[in-house]
This record gives structure tokens, C-alpha cells and sequence, in this order.
């Protein structure tokens, strides 16, 4: 498995990273267990997680994934075989049971959201502490625009690197990155650390596939001339781009196993379009769609590691089996003649 150095930083990350979202509500302890074996096993040295995690958000799994990577830390002590990366959440009128609803990026609340991961990690640092979504007003999570009039009270950029400052200091934190940012903020976590002498983000983590190559609009010369590395998540929009819904809608997966308004954004008609010709491409290139989909993500220049989730064994064997998989031009100028006909439906 190939490694790259994250952003500037000396985390050397596989191009592979293990996303563990499934883990405590699609899969089991002990299935989760088994999957960081195999990950390693496989060269995979980048496990992603979240204070949030598993999906869907509920107060009743809350922190269970955490958990269950922290006992097989305990269990196997390689803690220092895996680069380790997890998220602090951000605000939300929804998820009230995340710090009694009083979850934001200040410092009371990132020492609290800090301090439980590690406890529930049973480490005593995180090698990449992630922001889940920003602070301020801005379009995530299949929002489509920005718009002035939602504008709310935040946390300024500044006051959230300052208590990120103190915990790297305290050896709690190596790196920090961002997720679900835009290129202007970005940018400005860029300016803050530069003028304010502060922590450099070294990462950003956005969804990225084939049905939302919206990073290709800006975000990727952000990143590139600042040198922040891209985690890409969600190469198969939580399975869409498998191409099972469009042979079976009924089929098992996170889009029939949770209320289909907790993801429109990969069930818009628009998307099962794209992902019909995009199947017609691999069929037409004896591929399978999954193949093509995480192809895709693994040979983009800007992507310095593709998150991938399972929910079997087997299925995680044959997503990293995958990287193997290279694209012709041929196939590349095909699929950039979908993405011009239907452009980001899913993003």
C-alpha cells in the first residue's frame, strides 16, 4: 500500500484510509475488530473515526465507535502502527444529547470533546484532531447554497486554533485538520495561523465521488498552493455507487437501512442517473461499478487518502482490491462526459 506525507506534517498516511462509521449500528465489536486487523494486515495504517460515530447520529450509539476502536487498542497494543484521526463535533439544533446541545468549537466544549475521545481511545494523544463541520453558517451535508440570511452566532476561527494551540502543547493533539470546509475557510484557518502565529491545518476531509466532484471548483488549487491534504470520504456515496439500488432499490445498505430523509442528497433521481451511465462505462470496460467509483478517487492527484467503510469482510477486501484498478484515458474522458451533463447531483 502506497503512503503519503499529510499536508506538512510527518504523519505518513496509506493512500487507503479505514473509515469506521458502521462500527457499534451496521457492524458488531467484534466485526470491527476484524476489519482493523485486515486493514493492517492489508498496509492500511490511517483509521478515521468521530466522536459522533456511528451513522446514523443517535443518542442511544453515541461514541460507540470510539469505544470500540479504544478496546482494540487495548486489546492488540499497536497503537503505534496506526495514524489515528478523529472529530470534534461541531453545533446543532438536532443533536442535543451531543454535550446537552452546548457543542461548539470554544474551549470549554473542544477540552471536553478532546478528553472523552481519548478516554473512550485509551490513548493518550490523537494524531489528527478533525473540526466535523464549521462553526459558522455555511452549505454542508447535501446543502446546495450558501445563504447570508441563515447567518448565526460562532466561534471565530482565531478562538478555536488558540485552545487547538494549548492541546497540541500539552501533547494531547500532533495535527489538526478540518472537514466539510469551503475554500474560504480554508483560507482563513491558513491566514489565522500565519498572522496569529498558530496551528496549520494540514487536512481537509470532504466528501469527494464521482456524483460530487464540487473540490474540483476551487477547493482543489486551495489546497494544492497551501499544501493541505485532501481525505476524501464517501468515494461510493454511502453505496449508490456500488450500482446496487439501481439493479435492486431494495437492496442491503445504508440507504434501505436508515429513513431515506436522513440522506436525499444520494437518492436525488438525478444521482441514480449519473450512476446508470456511469455503470454503462464499466460494463463497457469489463469493470465492476464499485471499481470504477473507488478508482476514481484512489488516482486524483489532489486526493492524498481515499475513506473507505465496509460492512463485511469481504467487501472491505475488495475495496482495497481496488486500488489496483487503473483508469485508460479513454475511460477518464468518458466519465468527465457524464460529470458535463450531470454535474455534482450529489453533492
Amino acid at each position: 500500500m502506497d503512503k503519503v506525507i499529510l499536508g506538512q506534517s510527518d504523519l505518513e498516511v496509506s493512500k487507503i484510509c479505514l473509515g469506521t462509521m458502521t462500527f457499534g449500528e451496521q457492524n458488531t465489536e467484534a466485526e470491527g475488530h476484524s476489519q482493523l486487523d485486515v486493514a493492517l494486515e492489508r498496509g492500511i495504517n490511517f483509521i478515521d473515526t468521530a466522536e459522533l460515530y456511528p451513522v446514523m447520529p443517535r443518542a442511544e450509539t453515541y461514541t460507540a465507535t470510539e469505544s470500540i476502536i479504544g478496546n482494540w487498542i487495548k486489546k492488540t497494543g499497536r497503537r503505534d502502527e496506526i495514524v489515528l484521526a478523529t472529530k470534534v463535533a461541531g453545533p446543532s439544533k438536532a443533536m442535543t444529547w451531543i454535550r446537552k446541545g452546548d457543542n461548539n468549537f470554544d474551549r470549554k466544549n473542544i477540552r471536553t470533546a478532546l478528553e472523552g475521545s481519548l478516554k473512550r481511545l485509551k490513548t493518550d494523544y490523537v494524531d489528527l484532531y478533525q473540526l466535523h463541520w464549521p462553526s459558522r453558517n455555511v452549505p454542508v451535508f447535501g446543502q446546495l447554497f450558501f445563504k447570508p440570511e441563515n447567518e448565526r452566532p460562532c466561534v471565530p476561527i482565531q478562538e478555536t486554533l488558540e485552545v487547538l494551540a494549548e492541546l497540541i502543547d500539552e501533547g494531547k493533539i500532533r495535527y489538526i485538520g478540518v472537514s466539510n470546509e469551503s475554500s474560504w475557510g480554508v483560507s482563513e484557518f491558513i491566514y489565522c495561523a500565519q498572522t496569529m502565529g498558530l496551528p496549520r491545518i494540514i487536512s481537509i476531509q470532504n466528501g469527494y465521488h464521482l456524483a460530487n466532484r464540487s473540490f474540483e471548483s476551487g477547493l482543489d488549487e486551495t489546497c494544492y498552493r497551501e499544501n493541505v491534504g485532501m481525505l476524501a470520504y464517501s468515494p461510493l456515496a454511502f453505496g449508490q455507487l456500488t450500482g446496487k439500488y439501481v439493479d435492486d432499490p431494495k437492496a442491503k445498505g445504508r440507504l434501505t437501512h436508515f429513513p431515506p430523509e436522513w440522506s436525499p442528497r444520494y437518492l436525488r433521481p438525478r444521482v441514480v442517473e449519473a450512476t446508470k451511465r456511469y455503470m454503462q462505462i464499466a460494463r463497457k470496460h469489463d469493470m465492476s461499478m464499485t471499481q470504477l467509483a473507488l478508482a476514481w478517487c484512489y488516482t486524483r492527484w489532489f486526493v492524498a487518502s481515499t475513506i473507505i467503510g465496509a460492512t463485511s469482510i469481504e467487501q472491505l477486501e475488495y475495496d482495497i482490491d481496488a486500488y489496483s484498478v487503473t483508469l485508460s484515458d479513454e475511460i477518464v474522458k468518458e466519465i468527465n462526459e457524464v460529470h458535463a451533463d450531470l454535474m455534482n447531483p450529489g453533492q
